[in-house]
C-alpha cells in the first residue's frame, strides 16, 4: 500500500516537469512588457545615443514561443534592435522559459536633416505571440549640429546661433587668435574633449535664458545629463589673455574654469560677468598664479567651488558660492580656498578681494567654508568686505569688514533629493540690504539692485 502514494507523487512531479517543458498556446497567456515606450532625449545627428532596453516577460508556468519581435520601420528605421543577443529587424520563434524573460536592446542613430530645429523620430517594435500583439513605441528627438573634431582656431572666428556646436576630441584657440561665441549658442562637449585657450575666448551671452551661452556635456539622456565630470572643462594656458564670459552657463564639467599664470598685459586673464558654474566634479574655478575678476556669479555644488593657489590677483563681487552634499558630489572641501603657495611650496604675490559675497555649505564634513593659508614673506593681501559666510575659525591672515557669520542665507529652495536648487534669497534672508554700493546696478538675472544697500550674493530680492 505504501507504493501507491509514491507512485502518485512521482506522477505529479512528472506531470509538472512535462508542463514546464511544454509550450503554452492559449491566447490568454500572460505576457508582460517592462515598458510600453522608450524615449530618447535630444540626439545629435551622426552621433547616435546610448542603448536602452525593455524586457518581454513570460509570466506563465509553461514555455512561451513568440511568433515575432519586429522593428516596424525595418532596415530603413533610425532605430536598431537587438533581440536576445541577435541584431536584427525581425526575430521569429523566440522561446522564453517559464517565468523567464528576454531582453530587447534598442539604439537610435539620427541621420542629418535639413532643418536647424529639433525634429522627432518615431517607430515601434511589435511583439506577437499566440495570436496577440503588443507594441513598444520608440521616440527620439534629433537635432542637427556643427560637429567639430580636434578643432583648431587658427584665425579669428565667430560662432553664431544657427545650430548647436558639438565638440569631439578637443577645441584649441591658438595663441594670438580669438574665438567669439555669440548670444544663444549651445556648446555640447564630449567626454574626452577639453577646451584649451591659448589665445582669447569671448562669450557674448545676454540676460534672457534663451540668449545665454551654455556649455554642457553632449549626453542629454537621463541619467547622464546631470552627471558631473561629463566633459573636461575650459583651460586657459600661460599665453592666454583677455578672456571675457558674459551670461554664460557652464555645467557638469570636471574643472569648469582653470587658469594658469599671469597674462601678458594688465587685464584680467578671465573676466566672468553674470555667469553660472554648477556641478563641476573637481573645481568650479581653479587658478594658479593668475588673475580673475567675477561679478554677479553663482558657483554651486562643485567639489571645490573656488580654489585660488600660488598667489595671483582676484576680485569677486556679488557672488554666491554654495555647496550641498548630494548623490554625485560629497561636500568635503571648503567652498573657497585661497593660498599663496602650490604643492611645491613655491610662493607668489597674492592680492584677493571678496565683496558683497555669500560663502555657504551644508550636509557635508566642512566646518570652515572659507580657508586662507599663507606661507613665506611674499606680499599677501586678502580682504572680505560685506560678506556672509559659514566659518568656525576665522582666518587670521585677512582683513574683514561687515561679516555675517553662520546665519543661513535663506535660499529660496534647496531640495537635494530632487536635485533642485534655487539660490535666490527669501525676503527674510539675513543677506538682505547688507551689501555696500560698489557700483553694480543689476544682478545675475539682469534685474536692478537696490541703490545704496544692495543684497549680498548674485541675486537681488525684487
Amino acid at each position: 500500500m505504501k507504493a501507491i502514494p509514491i507512485l502518485i507523487l512521482s506522477a505529479v512531479i512528472l506531470l509538472a516537469a512535462c508542463r514546464k517543458d511544454s509550450f503554452i498556446t492559449s491566447s490568454d497567456a500572460r505576457v508582460n512588457l517592462s515598458t510600453d515606450k522608450l524615449k530618447y532625449d535630444t540626439v545629435f545627428t551622426a552621433v547616435g545615443s546610448i542603448t536602452q532596453f525593455f524586457k518581454i516577460i513570460n509570466e506563465n508556468d509553461q514555455k512561451l514561443r513568440l511568433t515575432s519581435v519586429k522593428l516596424m520601420g525595418g532596415s530603413a528605421s533610425a532605430f536598431k534592435m537587438n533581440v536576445d543577443g541577435i541584431a536584427t529587424t525581425e526575430a521569429s520563434n523566440i522561446e522564453i522559459e517559464a517565468n523567464d524573460s528576454v531582453y530587447v536592446f534598442v539604439q537610435v542613430n539620427v541621420n542629418p536633416g535639413a532643418g536647424n530645429l529639433p525634429f522627432i523620430i518615431q517607430d515601434s517594435i511589435q511583439v506577437s505571440y499566440n495570436g496577440n500583439m503588443k507594441k513598444v513605441q520608440l521616440e527620439a528627438w534629433g537635432q542637427n549640429a556643427h560637429f567639430l573634431r580636434d578643432k583648431e582656431i587658427i584665425a579669428d572666428e565667430t560662432w553664431v546661433n544657427d545650430l548647436p556646436y558639438v565638440l569631439l576630441g578637443y577645441l584649441r584657440v591658438n595663441a594670438n587668435k580669438k574665438l567669439t561665441i555669440d548670444k544663444g549658442c549651445r556648446i555640447y562637449v564630449h567626454a574626452d574633449a577639453p577646451i584649451i585657450v591659448e589665445g582669447t575666448l569671448q562669450v557674448n551671452g545676454l540676460k534672457d535664458s534663451i540668449d545665454r551661452v551654455y556649455f554642457n556635456g553632449d549626453r542629454l539622456d537621463d541619467p547622464y545629463r546631470n552627471y558631473p565630470a561629463s566633459w573636461p572643462g575650459i583651460y586657459f594656458s600661460a599665453t592666454s589673455k583677455d578672456n571675457i564670459f558674459t551670461y554664460a552657463v557652464i555645467k557638469n564639467s570636471y574643472q569648469s574654469i582653470a587658469a594658469q599664470d599671469l597674462p601678458s598685459n594688465t587685464n584680467p586673464k578671465v573676466t566672468l560677468n553674470e555667469c553660472i558654474i554648477d556641478n563641476s566634479y573637481d573645481a568650479g574655478i581653479i587658478a594658479s598664479h593668475s588673475t580673475i575678476t567675477a561679478r554677479n556669479c553663482l558657483i554651486s555644488n562643485c567639489g571645490k567651488n573656488i580654489a585660488l593657489i600660488k598667489g595671483g590677483t582676484y576680485s569677486f563681487t556679488h557672488c554666491t558660492v554654495a555647496s550641498y552634499s548630494n548623490p554625485y558630489i560629497l561636500h568635503r572641501d571648503p567652498v573657497l580656498q585661497v593660498r599663496n603657495f602650490d604643492a611645491s611650496n613655491a610662493t607668489e604675490i597674492l592680492d584677493a578681494q571678496f565683496r558683497n559675497c555669500i560663502f555657504w555649505g551644508e550636509n557635508g564634513i566642512v566646518e570652515d567654508e572659507v580657508v586662507v593659508n599663507k606661507t613665506g614673506s611674499t606680499s599677501f593681501t586678502v580682504k572680505f568686505d560685506h560678506v556672509l559666510w559659514k566659518v568656525l575659525t576665522t582666518p587670521s591672515n585677512i582683513t574683514s569688514n561687515q561679516v555675517i557669520n553662520d546665519q543661513k542665507p535663506s535660499f529660496d529652495t534647496i531640495d537635494v533629493s530632487r536635485k533642485y536648487y534655487d539660490f535666490h534669497l527669501k525676503d527674510d534672508s539675513p543677506a538682505k540690504n547688507k551689501g555696500a554700493d560698489f557700483g553694480i546696478t543689476t544682478d545675475l538675472d539682469g534685474k536692478p539692485r537696490a541703490v545704496g544697500l544692495p543684497d549680498l550674493g548674485c541675486f537681488e530680492i525684487q
